[in-house]
């Protein structure tokens, strides 16, 4: 089981998120296909992998996504 990754939110933050559901906005656009989200209520952090589900947004996750934004900045600017 992937383990969930929680920022600075408030326990309140948290409780909300459980009961009703996450409020994921956009923090970061990687490619045109893969974003960062951030819930504006507890502060949970997440990106979408290949499937298009969210996973959580880990470190490996975040190197991941910074070489992919490397990647794609590169090939648009040659092209």
């Amino acid at each position: 089981m992937k383990s969930i990754t929680y920022g600075e939110g408030s326990i309140a933050g948290k409780l909300l998120c459980s009961l009703f559901g996450h409020r994921f906005v956009v923090t970061r656009v990687v490619t045109d296909h893969f974003r960062e989200f951030e819930c504006r209520i507890c502060r949970m952090q997440v990106t979408n992998d290949i499937d298009g589900a969210k996973v959580s947004l880990t470190s490996e996750h975040r190197e991941i996504n910074k070489a992919l934004m490397d990647l794609h900045r590169r090939r648009h600017l040659h092209m």
